[in-house]
């Protein structure tokens, strides 16, 4: 039973320039930490993701959903979770302050993501094994599928991973052989063009084959200077990304867009508002082939079915300590396997939590094995830090999720 709860505000100042982009100049990465402790001992530990200030706002909030489960087996929570989601995220006068995002639903991504810890660490396991052995219908009865009837019915669901389950064996090859990473620390907006190109370098020799720069200055031809920068020391075989963080209109977007486009970008990241469905939609379709990458501000499943309905999304990027936690995200990975987009996460964990998930999509869904963000600062914090080795993620072998931090 779930006995006890501790909510903790950890903040964690980053060195000079990392973590900057074209809105966030001086990040302070920080997580609402939420611990739940069953009468066995046994404490899971879930994360929201924030950059410093509002982080306390996210705890309460927490602590308001968390306190509801106490008392409460593990085994018998995850056995009907996708319910116990639904109340939670429909709480009513919380609905009120969403719905299904913002500060509540970050709230309810670090409560939910400390129940599928538990529920690992109870079965002795890693998240990505307990996921990956479940059978199709226990999976769909950790999700909430409300709101996406229209696309995804609870039966569509159930053949969805049915029919997937072909070629199940091959990919499960990839718990030995490690889950690819690509690299973000390059490029951060504040980092000048020489540590740019210096750090570049460095990442291609380190073994990445992909890589990610921040783009979004008041100066256009800053952007392209650099984007330039990057291909040409990682040279042509190398995945390049752009990511502008919501930093331009959409006008301001069609215009760079196209001028980034003789450096092949792979994708564009948040080229504009999150919420503005349609105006990425004209963007995709004025830039195609170049593909668009959206996902790290999309709070929930039903924005997140906007985006692919309008076809204008070449990658989704849902966060699992942006939406409703582990549950949410993998409804959105089902989603998005239906539409045929791949899922490459955001990763405002250090890829912590999100190297069990990227697992489970590619080995119970069949989602390609792209890659996975690897962003290193906060590494020494965690109990169980990611493990790379040129440029891939080790699987990792300790109970739970990976999200302990040394607190």
């Amino acid at each position: 039973m779930i006995k006890e709860i501790k909510i903790k505000d950890a903040r964690f100042p980053l060195d000079k320039g990392a973590g900057s982009d074209a809105i966030h100049r001086d990040p302070v990465y920080s997580y609402a930490v939420t611990q739940l402790q069953d009468d066995s001992g046994l404490t899971g530990t879930g994360l929201a993701f924030t950059l410093g200030e509002g982080n306390d706002l996210v705890c309460k909030a927490a602590q308001f959903y968390a306190e509801m489960l106490k008392g409460m087996d593990i085994e018998n929570l995850m056995a009907d979770f996708g319910r116990v989601l639904n109340g939670l995220s429909n709480e009513q006068q919380f609905r009120w302050l969403g719905p299904h995002k913002g500060v509540v639903h970050l709230a309810l991504a670090s409560v939910t993501n400390a129940c599928y810890d538990l529920w690992a660490k109870k079965r002795g396991v890693p998240l990505w094994k307990l996921l990956i052995d479940l059978s199709p219908e226990q999976i769909l009865n950790t999700l909430d599928l409300s709101y996406l009837e229209d696309e995804l019915t609870r039966e569509q669901a159930l053949q969805l991973m049915k029919d997937n389950s072909t070629g199940r064996i091959a990919r499960e090859k990839i718990i030995s052989n490690g889950y690819p990473g690509y690299d973000t620390s390059i490029g951060w907006f504040n980092y000048s063009d020489e540590k740019v190109r210096e750090n570049t370098k460095i990442a291609v020799a380190n073994g990445f084959n992909a890589m990610k720069l921040k783009v979004g200055s008041a100066d256009a031809m800053r952007d392209i200077r650099r984007a330039h920068i990057v291909r040409e020391a990682a040279g042509d075989d190398v995945k390049v990304m752009l990511d502008a963080n919501q930093q331009w209109t959409l006008p301001q977007a069609l215009k760079i867009c196209k001028q980034l486009q003789p450096m092949n970008p792979y994708w564009i990241e948040e080229p504009t508002h999150p919420d503005d469905v349609l105006a990425h939609k004209t963007l995709a379709d004025a830039i195609a082939p170049t593909r668009l990458a959206l996902g790290e501000h999309v709070p929930n499943r039903i924005i997140f079915k906007n985006y692919l309905q309008t076809g204008c999304a070449g990658f989704i990027q849902v966060d699992a300590v942006r939406v409703g936690g582990v549950s949410e995200f993998i409804t959105i990975s089902l989603l998005c396997r239906k539409f045929g987009v791949p899922v490459v996460p955001h990763v405002g964990d250090m890829g912590q939590l999100h190297q069990h998930l990227v697992l489970f999509n590619h080995i119970a869904l069949g989602h390609d094995a792209l890659f996975l963000e690897h962003i290193p600062h906060l590494q020494k914090h965690f109990v169980n830090p990611v493990k790379i080795d040129n440029g891939v993620y080790i699987t990792p072998q300790e109970a739970g999720s990976s999200c302990d931090l040394k607190l």
